[in-house]
């Protein structure tokens, strides 16, 4: 064994004024002291150390050389004897070469553990949803990105409404069902026949904000004789708190009549299986919408167009483009001080690429701090809204 101990003084950098000396150094078999003089009168630095070693290494007497240093720096000595020790490989050598093998192995191994790390994300890894519940629910997560909120910090009504729309298109397609159209299935699309949504009712308790994971579960069933139901509930994936909850009811039009038809017992065979016998997760709102004018309306905003990317694939206006249009005629201070609780939209008629429309809101207050506001878009009457603001 070799122990060994060591102290060092170390002093300020010497300045470009040296001394040319140097003193002579000595090595001894016990101890060995080594002194070094500054080359600025300013500074010094000193180091002293102890060290001990056998006197034998396997059997071979070892013992350590004096060295004279020479004037000008340089050491001479004679070459160690070879034994057992220094024969040994430089084994911080070897220690990095394992080092690299092992960094580079757990670089690869990241690359492919694609699994996200956090927990919430583990039950839809890549966001493509699956089926649950016997095969009869679809779920899928989201998180809320920075684009998708207000100026309230949180995510806009408009924003969940296209999580809704795409867990109930992204279920049709898991389930094997899509045909060539906007959620249609393959006997559908052979008779030209979309779904259309004729009423949608929304219950918000709480809106996510920016970074939020969101599941969402769907699930349809029947409605009446020629119409079909989809129920959502979104709640917050960490704490399974539910956020919102809605309800809708849909019906099949021919895409070449525009014209609503029944529901063929070849389609009807297709979607059965998938219907879930369960109450909607929305009590059904009854109250009748009054009809709006010019003349009952407190708000008015005109002159409202559909853009180009207003239009879906069924080559009209998306139902989620109505709720932006309906709030433009909502007063300002209220869309500051309240936020939006709950809505019912019934869908008349549909609204193309050349409709010019008008947005009426007329304002009540049902009880301390919430309002309700009755919304309608004439000029087409594509839609109606009824929809309560709370703070």
């Amino acid at each position: 064994m070799v122990a060994t101990a060591a102290t060092s003084s170390i002093f300020p950098i010497p300045s470009p004024n040296q001394d040319s000396g140097a003193k002579n150094a000595k090595l001894g078999p016990g101890s060995a002291g080594l002194g070094l003089k500054s080359k600025s009168v300013s500074g010094s630095l000193q180091v002293k150390a102890n060290a001990q070693a056998p006197s034998k290494i396997n059997g071979t007497s070892v013992g350590l050389a004096t060295v004279e240093s020479g004037k000008n720096g340089d050491d001479m000595s004679s070459p160690p004897a070879r034994t057992f020790i220094n024969q040994l490989p430089d084994w911080s050598v070897l220690l990095a070469a394992i080092t690299t093998i092992f960094l580079a192995a757990e670089k690869q191994w990241t690359m492919l553990d694609w699994k996200p790390k956090r927990p919430d994300m583990l039950i839809d890894p890549f966001g493509l949803g699956r089926i649950v519940q016997d095969g009869l629910v679809f779920r899928q997560n989201f998180s809320i990105r920075s684009y998708e909120i207000g100026a309230d910090r949180t995510a806009s009504i408009e924003t969940l409404m296209n999580h809704l729309q795409e867990t109930a298109l992204n279920h049709v397609k898991t389930a094997g069902l899509l045909g060539d159209g906007f959620g249609s299935t393959p006997e559908m699309s052979v008779r030209n026949l979309i779904w259309v949504v004729t009423k949608m009712q929304v219950v918000v308790d709480r809106y996510p904000t920016w970074g939020d994971v969101v599941q969402v579960d769907t699930w349809v069933s029947a409605s009446g004789k020629n119409g079909m139901r989809r129920d959502w509930i979104l709640q917050d994936c960490k704490t399974g708190q539910i956020l919102t909850r809605a309800t809708s009811v849909w019906v099949m039009m021919n895409k070449l009549t525009r014209r609503l038809s029944k529901i063929p017992d070849e389609v009807r065979g297709e979607i059965e299986p998938f219907f879930m016998n369960s109450p909607p997760v929305v009590e059904e709102d009854s109250r009748k919408l009054l009809k709006l004018d010019d003349k009952t309306a407190d708000f008015v905003r005109t002159g409202l167009t559909p853009r180009w990317s207003d239009l879906d694939i069924n080559q009209h206006v998306n139902n989620v483009k109505y709720i932006g249009w309906i709030l433009e005629s909502a007063p300002l201070p209220i869309l500051e001080s309240h936020e939006l609780s709950s809505l019912t939209l019934e869908y008349r008629r549909e609204c193309g690429r050349d409709s010019v429309l008008q947005s009426l809101t007329a304002v009540s207050v049902l009880i301390s701090a919430i309002w309700e506001a009755m919304a309608a878009l004439s000029a087409g009457t594509c839609s109606n809204l009824r929809k309560e603001l709370r703070l």
